[in-house]
């Protein structure tokens, strides 16, 4: 796998709390399925890590928490016929996973008064809208 794939800033995935299963992908093939193991689920043991800072690791026990077995979050991938590919594909899964479960949350939205002017120029076109409307009554016609 080429390089530490970086969770964000300087926190990367550490090579030795990974872990990986092989398995033969399910669906359509030719013989050389039946004989390789190119699906690959990637393990990562998010309660007892080291690598992540202690308030990154809360935020993502208590966001991945319907994810988790015993504080393990896993992670699969077949979608390539090679297990390369599909080892890459698991590696960036994770990390993707992890920074949006470790980033931190959104400024609270602070609300906001209508300005005078605004609330009253929409009165202004809509009684103007109401007045087009009530000359199209059929009096006239």
């Amino acid at each position: 796998m080429p390089g530490p794939y970086v969770i964000r800033g300087s926190v990367a995935l550490p090579e030795g709390e990974l872990a990986w299963r092989f398995s033969r992908s399910s669906g359509p093939g030719g013989q050389h399925v039946n004989t390789s193991d190119s699906r690959v689920e990637l393990l990562f043991d998010l309660g007892a890590t080291k690598a992540l800072p202690e308030v990154w690791k809360e935020r993502a026990l208590e966001r991945l928490a319907s994810r988790l077995v015993d504080g393990v979050v896993t992670v699969r991938a077949s979608e390539h016929r090679s297990q390369f590919r599909n080892r890459e594909m698991a590696l960036v899964r994770l990390a993707s996973l992890l920074a949006e479960a470790t980033a931190p949350p959104p400024k609270p939205r602070r609300p906001t008064k209508i300005p005078r002017g605004i609330n009253e120029r929409r009165l202004r076109e809509k009684k103007a809208r109401a007045e087009t409307k009530r000359g199209r009554t059929g009096r006239d016609w």
